[in-house]
Parts: C-alpha cells; structure tokens; sequence
C-alpha cells in the first residue's frame, strides 16, 4: 500500500501533507497566520465563499462541505489538481483580503500580517495564510461522515452556537436539506 499522503520536512516551516491522490476527496484546513481574527468581517468571508464559487463553476472543483470559522476554515474537496486548487484559493483570497484591509484602512492588522510574513517570501509585504495545509485523504464514507459531523460541529465545540446549522458560514444547512450561502455536492 502507497501511504495517503506524504510527509514533507517541518523545518521548511511548511505543512507536512501534500496531496498525492488526486481521486479522492481531501479534508482541508487552512489557517490565518498568528490565528488573527480576519473573517469576523463579513466581506473576508465573502471573498472565500465567491472564490469557491469560482473553482466550482470554472476548475471543476467539488465542495462536499465547509466551515468558516474567525481565524481558520475546513473544506471537503476535490479536483483534477487539488494542490493546484488549493494553490490558487489562497494566493487569490490573499490578494483579496489585503486589498480589503488597505481599502478599508485596517493599519494595525495590515501591520500585523507585514510582520507574520516569512522571511523567505521576498515577494510580497504582506502574509496573510500560514504556509503549507494540512490536507487529509477521505478514503471511505465513513470517514467522509466523521469530517462532515467534524466541520460541523466545530462552531457548536467552541460555543458559538447551540446547532452547527446555526452556524452561517458553514454547509450544515445543505445537509440538512435547507439552502446554505454556497452550493455544495452532498455526500449523501
């Protein structure tokens, strides 16, 4: 058996998991730097959401579920290329992100995301990702269900709210048969 994924070197400072297969979904998490709070901006998350939308209507991109939380997000996905994919959602939503908060003349996050920047990134000011995701493989329904309950249940675990499909920037909505903010492919 080939392993599901494979280990990178952690003094590269980046995320240990790398996608090596491209026909299974993947549970994915990326992560603010320094955990800042960006996405209790409604506008940040709505970057987010259209750049899914996005993929989905122009890279064959499949969105099984989400969950937008204030300083991270989780998506069950897959593509052609999901490194790819995932590649561009981050570069793009960056580039977004910081042309928000420059127009919105958000100084001391801007200051703080200049400062997160690694060294190594000679080219740009700002860092608005931490380098790498940790990108897991689905490989069965029944792990496909536990990410799900996992995604959805994250903002119910840290009290936000008392039902995940409470919860507005998440897919437990569709799963529950009612409209969410973005269209995903249910599971099941």
């Amino acid at each position: 058996l080939r392993p599901h994924f494979r280990l990178k070197d952690e003094s590269m400072g980046r995320s240990r998991y790398t996608i090596t297969e491209i026909d299974k979904p993947h549970f994915l998490t990326c992560t603010i730097v320094e955990w800042l709070p960006l996405f209790t901006r409604p506008a940040l998350v709505d970057i987010v959401l259209n750049t899914w939308r996005y993929q989905q209507a122009n890279q064959g991109l499949q969105l099984y579920g989400y969950v937008v939380l204030e300083n991270h997000l989780h998506y069950l996905a897959q593509s052609q290329d999901l490194a790819k994919s995932v590649a561009g959602f981050k570069s793009y939503t960056a580039r977004n992100i910081i042309d928000y908060l420059q127009l919105a003349h958000a100084e001391s996050t801007l200051q703080r995301l200049r400062f997160a920047k690694r060294a190594h990134k000679v080219d740009r000011v700002y860092q608005v990702w931490q380098e790498g995701v940790h990108a897991e493989i689905v490989y069965s329904e029944s792990v496909m269900q536990q990410k799900l309950d996992y995604l959805h249940q994250n903002p119910v675990k840290r009290g936000y709210v008392d039902f995940g499909e409470q919860w507005r920037y998440s897919s437990a909505r569709d799963y529950l048969g009612e409209s969410g903010l973005i269209e995903v492919q249910r599971w099941c």
